[in-house]
Order: C-alpha cells, then sequence, then structure tokens
C-alpha cells in the first residue's frame, strides 16, 4: 500500500473502504479522520486520485470542475478533456502532468474559477 501524507497534520493517511466516509462503498480511499480529509483511489489501484482534501479544499475542486467541466464537455473542447487541460496549463503557467484539479490546493482551484469566469467572459463578446 502507498504512503499518503496527509498535509494538514503530517500523519500517515488509513487506507479504507470509502464505506467509512460515505456510509456506502465506492471502492477504497485514503483518510485522515481527525482532519476529515480524503481521496478516492484509481480503480483496482492503492494509487491514489488527487490530495487529500480536507472540506474547504473539496468545496474549491467542485467550484473548480462546476467552472471548468463546461469548457470540454459542452464548449470548445467538445469531448476533448485532455486537450482542455493542455489548454489550462497553459492559462495556469504549469506544467501539463501538474496540471489536473484533483492534485490542486485551494489557491490552484480559486485561480481556475477565475481564468474559466474571464474565459466565459471573453467568449460572450
Amino acid at each position: 500500500m502507498k504512503k499518503v501524507t496527509c498535509p494538514y497534520c503530517g500523519c500517515r493517511a488509513r487506507y479504507v473502504d470509502s464505506a467509512v466516509i460515505y456510509g456506502r462503498s465506492y471502492g477504497m480511499a485514503y483518510l485522515c479522520k481527525p482532519c476529515d480529509a480524503y481521496v478516492g483511489v484509481h480503480k483496482g489501484t492503492d494509487q491514489p486520485l488527487g490530495r487529500l482534501a480536507n472540506k474547504e479544499l473539496r468545496e474549491w475542486k467542485k467550484l473548480a470542475h462546476a467552472h471548468f467541466d463546461p469548457i470540454w464537455r459542452y464548449g470548445r473542447f467538445m469531448g476533448r478533456r485532455t486537450d482542455a487541460y493542455a489548454w489550462l496549463s497553459e492559462q495556469m503557467g504549469l506544467p501539463r502532468q501538474e496540471t489536473h484539479i484533483g492534485m490542486f490546493d485551494v489557491a490552484l482551484c480559486r485561480r481556475v474559477v477565475k481564468i474559466m469566469e474571464n474565459e466565459r467572459s471573453n467568449s460572450i463578446l
């Protein structure tokens, strides 16, 4: 099992069935119970889907996805998620391999929201 450290308290996260978090199993996850921070894993592996997220970060990730996902689902990238993330990496000045909302902290999620708000207002003009 992979060693996953909580970014909030520095303790090792526990590898648990997600039923511990959600009351129903959706697969395995890493959990730091004292920090209420968790992340799911890629199906069939012990590889985290991103970074451990506490309540604040989970809310910012949801907001970032709410702003970003429409551009690749219905907008100019029309189903090409990889292309949309490549574009986002350019907008953020980050390497492509480091550009994924699942890996972002609160500050980077805020930047996604701002970039997407600017993109939306520029595309209307």
